[in-house]
């Protein structure tokens, strides 16, 4: 299968808009600021599929991400968040899925960058280390910021296409 966004080795860093469907996924740890994100998502009229946890009951994060990651590798949705109490556990889960770069944001400069150099399709963000304000200032971000391309598009091919010669 190729990977999202990548065509004949060339990555064309498709993007989509700020009113395309997210889809959310939490952890135990990650559930009351997924909860959170989900209405932040709703003020924004950013549709999103909630795909668990619901409690507060102890279950595996790679469970959630790897939903999250598979529906974005699939084209299901053309972005995902995933909640951990780190926001490094699922991303790493969601990055082992072609086409899905999953990126921990925790500041603004973070989330920007990760949208505008790398083009990530999958937030993911630690419920221990932000505030639920500062969550909602990165979410804004990343929803807003596009791909800016150019000299970034053949980076983000690399990460795709690895066997690709240094430059």
């Amino acid at each position: 299968m190729v990977a999202p966004g990548v065509e004949e080795g060339r990555y064309t860093g498709a993007l989509p808009t700020m009113h395309d469907a997210i889809i959310l996924g939490s952890d135990h740890a990650g559930l009351d600021l997924k909860e959170k994100v989900k209405k932040a998502l709703d003020r924004l009229h950013v549709p999103c599929e909630d795909i668990g946890t619901q409690s507060a009951e102890s279950v595996d994060y790679p469970d959630y991400a790897h939903r999250v990651a598979e529906a974005v590798e699939t084209g299901r949705f053309p972005r995902g968040i995933v909640v951990c109490g780190t926001g490094l556990g699922v991303s790493m889960a969601a990055n082992r899925h072609p086409g899905v770069r999953a990126a921990v944001a925790y500041d603004e400069e973070t989330a920007r960058l990760s949208r505008e150099h790398n083009d990530s399709n999958v937030l993911a963000l630690g419920s221990r280390s932000l505030d639920h304000a500062l969550a909602e200032r990165i979410l804004e971000v990343w929803l807003n910021t596009p791909f800016a391309g150019e000299r970034h598009a053949r980076r983000v091919l690399k990460i795709e296409l690895p066997k690709t010669e240094p430059r």
